[in-house]
Parts: structure tokens; sequence; C-alpha cells
């Protein structure tokens, strides 16, 4: 150990240093909130500070955070939470009977009627009940149970808590788990923490990022060569490449991974956010009892679903939860263990998450505006998704898939070879280069493809479709316009 000395007294450097630090932590990268973030951090400060730019804001477009970007919260849902939270209010006649109704159920089910109680380590048993209702409807019928479910914090705890159980293993035997290519980077973080194999399968970009069979064999046969693939993961409606799942493939998947003896994860938590015609969102867990019992009986999974997104878009509440089907009774109890380690998840995220899975009902008062608020909030994304495939697909050298669902677009831009080694000479990626070049000169902040994972040689950026219309049709003019000088630029 190296004495250094601090004012004559001699000292032994830091317990914890990078080099001593846990290595699986050192190769986690979530791009998301990554570098480019933390430069448009950087320049909104520079901005409050007077320094002149080319623009007057930062217009984050990095992350599908919906009231950050100016959607209003449902009334509904904040009456509810407001009564909670202050349950005085009960006694005020400004809110409607159906909120107090609701807020009642829920501080009845919680200690000393209190949202700031700790709650059952798998969550309120009442919303878990509420949830098994909500997937009951909303799956034709096909009976949930409340046991099965795991209300969690926001649906990303919830996976990294299930991707925890699957890993084990050294060398060979060391668990690979099946993600897309793009991804969403929860997965390969989640995975470089606990130290698994990342097994990536590639969406087809020219078909709509459709999903192939052949290419998730392809990739599994590859991966048995140095792993053991146990796991596979699906995000349906698709983040970042906004593609629905038509039942076909979801039957083929399910065959897949019952042939192939693997752990489906379904990831969907956009599953109100279906926009394109002909497309509609189906369960897998839906999907896979109305295979009959060959398939419903055996094969193992768990769904996720979350406050975050839809037309909710509550974030910061961190609500979530997951079911799962076909679980070893035995494992079942190691996750409740699990999961009572960190004692519960947020209180007010639970409450949420009941009164999105229990809205109002057409014979409640408040039923009327809640519909108008969630129906507007779908309706303004469908729109934006057209658009701005509509806008990006007229600018030579960006191509746009549809946005089927979800709240993102994931376009191709071609770069130039000379873009290309002027990346190289600054030491970025081609896509972070050309992103941090848009963020300097128009303040607008993506993230680049290689964030996500892209084939080879082709370059990508991720933007949400959040922004008020009126922003974003700013943003994709800006962006088309900066397309078209940095190719002449590099040109």
């Amino acid at each position: 150990m190296s004495q250094q000395t601090v004012n004559g007294v001699p000292s032994r450097g830091k317990v914890l240093t990078l080099d001593n630090m846990n290595p699986n932590v050192k190769r986690v990268e979530y791009a998301v909130r990554g570098p480019i973030v933390q430069r448009a951090v950087q320049i909104e400060k520079e901005l409050k500070e007077g320094v002149k730019k080319p623009f007057s804001e930062v217009i984050k477009a990095n992350i599908g955070d919906a009231h950050a970007m100016g959607q209003k919260p449902i009334t509904f849902l904040r009456q509810v939470l407001a009564l909670c939270s202050y349950p005085e209010l009960l006694e005020d006649n400004k809110f409607p009977e159906d909120a107090k109704k609701r807020a009642k159920r829920i501080l009845q089910a919680c200690g000393g009627h209190s949202i700031g109680a700790y709650s059952a380590s798998q969550g309120i048993e009442c919303v878990r009940q509420d949830v098994a209702r909500y997937i009951e409807k909303r799956d034709g019928g096909i009976s949930s149970n409340p046991d099965n479910i795991y209300l969690s914090t926001g649906a990303s705890d919830a996976i990294v808590t299930m991707l925890k159980l699957l890993v084990c293993g050294e060398g060979r035997d060391r668990t690979g788990v099946m993600i897309s290519i793009p991804q969403y980077p929860l997965y390969s973080a989640a995975l470089a923490d606990l130290g698994a194999v990342q097994v990536s399968y590639y969406l087809d970009e020219d078909k709509c990022w459709s999903l192939d069979v052949a290419e998730l064999r392809r990739s599994l046969n590859a991966a048995r060569q140095h792993c053991n693939p146990r796991v596979l993961c699906i995000i349906n409606p698709g983040n970042p490449t906004g593609q629905v799942q038509s039942r076909q493939c979801i039957e083929d998947v399910i065959r897949f991974a019952k042939e192939e003896h693997l752990f489906l994860m379904a990831d969907e938590v956009y599953q109100d956010n279906v926009y394109a015609e002909g497309c509609k969102f189906h369960s897998f867990k839906k999907v896979l009892f109305e295979m009959g019992p060959e398939y419903s009986s055996t094969v193992e999974m768990a769904s996720f679903h979350s406050t975050s997104k839809c037309y909710m878009g509550e974030c910061g509440f961190r609500g979530g939860y997951m079911e799962i089907i076909n679980m070893d009774p035995e494992v079942k109890a190691q996750l409740t263990k699990l999961v009572s380690v960190r004692l519960c998840p947020p209180v007010p995220g639970q409450a949420l998450l009941d009164l999105v899975v229990n809205p109002p009902q057409p014979d409640e008062p408040s039923y009327t505006t809640f519909m108008k608020e969630r129906t507007v909030v779908l309706a303004d994304l469908a729109e934006k998704a057209r658009l701005t495939e509509q806008i990006f697909n007229k600018v030579p050298g960006i191509t746009c898939n549809p946005v089927q669902g979800a709240m993102y677009t994931f376009p191709r831009i071609t770069l130039s070879q000379k873009a290309i080694d002027k990346a190289k000479e600054e030491g970025q990626v081609p896509d972070m280069f050309y992103c941090m070049k848009l963020l300097e000169e128009e303040g607008i902040c993506l993230v680049p493809g290689s964030g996500f994972g892209q084939r080879e040689g082709t370059f990508h950026f991720r933007m949400t479709i959040l922004p008020p219309t009126e922003k974003l049709k700013v943003v994709l003019h800006k962006i088309s316009e900066f397309h078209l000088r940095f190719t002449q630029e590099f040109s």
C-alpha cells in the first residue's frame, strides 16, 4: 500500500478506489442518462448564467418522462393521491365522492390508515386483488391470482429482481439472457451489474423492427457455445423501436420458449400506447393461455407493467407490478424472501397503481372527465407518432419506421465516411458525435442509437414523441435542418 502524506501526516489513500471497487458496476452503462444528458444539464446551467447560445432552452427528448415534457396529470389520479396524502381533505366538498371512496379504501388497507406506513412486502393486498381483476378483464376472463402479483418500484425494480433470481453458474454454465437489439439499456445495465451474459438478437429494421424466430434461434445457438441461455426478454410495444407485435409473432415466441426451455420475461409497460392502424396489443399471458394447457401449464413467465407510461405518465411515483406464471413454488418462496429485504415498494406508487387498474366506472361522477383526459392524451400521442414519421421521412439521409406504439422513434441516419472519421478523431462513436453536435448547435437532447445497440455500420438516435405538438414540430424541423447542415459539412 503506497504511503502518501497529507499535511505531514502519513495517509494510505482511499479504502475504496476505482481499482478495487466492484468491477461489475464499472461495466454498467445507461445511455438514457449518459454523457449527453450530463452535457445538456451543464448547458442549461450556462444558459441560466447568461452564456449566449444559438437557442434559448434545452429540449430534453432523451427520456420518456411525460410530465416533464408538459403532459398534464390525470385529475382523478391526483385527487385520490391528494386525499390519501392529507386525509383531512376527505371533509372537503371540492372532491368527488368516487375519489373519496377510493381514498378511504386505500387508507383502510394501510397501517395506521396512513400511506406513510410500510405495506406488506409483496404490496397492499387489496391493490394486488385489483391488479388481478384488471388483468382478468384485459385478457378476456383468463384468471389471475393476486398471490402471483408482486407490486414494485416501477417496472424496472421487478425486472432487476427477476433477473437476479435467474442468474447462476460459472464460465460456460453462466446464465445467458436474450435481449433484443436495439434494447432498453436497463437490461444490458442489469446484466452487467449481475455478471450475467448478454445474448443479443436483432430486430428486423426493414420489416418495421419485427421479431423473427429464425433470428432468435441463430442467436441462441451461437450463445450456447459460451454460456447457458435460460431467459428470453421481450419488450412489447417496443422501446426504443416502437413496434407492436402481432399475435402470430407472440405465439411463435411462446412456442420457441417452450421448445428451448427458456424463462419468458414480457415487458409490457406501453400496453395502452398503440397507435397504428391494424395494430393491437396482445398480452403474452393471454396468448399463452389461449394456446392451451400444453403451453399455459408449462411455460414459465413474468410480465411487467408500470404507472410511468401509457396515458398516466406518472414516472416519479415509481409504481408497477409483475405477474408470475408457472413459477416453482419453492422459487416463489425465495422471491418473496428477496423482496421482503427491501421492505416494500413506495406506498403512494401502490395507491396510484390501484387507480390505474381500477379507474372510474361509467356510473361514477369522475368517469366523464377521466375518459376525456385519457382519450386526449392517447389521441395526441397517436397524432405525434404520425407527424414524426412523416416529417423525418422527408429528410434525405433519415429513414423512419412507423411509430406503431410506445413513445419513441428510432430513425436511421446516414453518416458519411468523413463524419465517421471526424468522430473517431474526437474519440466518439459516430452517432454520439452527431447527437453531441445537435445538442451544442440546436439545444436538442437525444440518445444515440449506440446506447441501445444497433447492427454494425448502421446509425440511429432515439427521440421521444412526448413534447407538446407545436414544440414537437419545432424539434422535428430543427433536427431536419441540422441533418442537412451536418451532411453538407461532412460531404
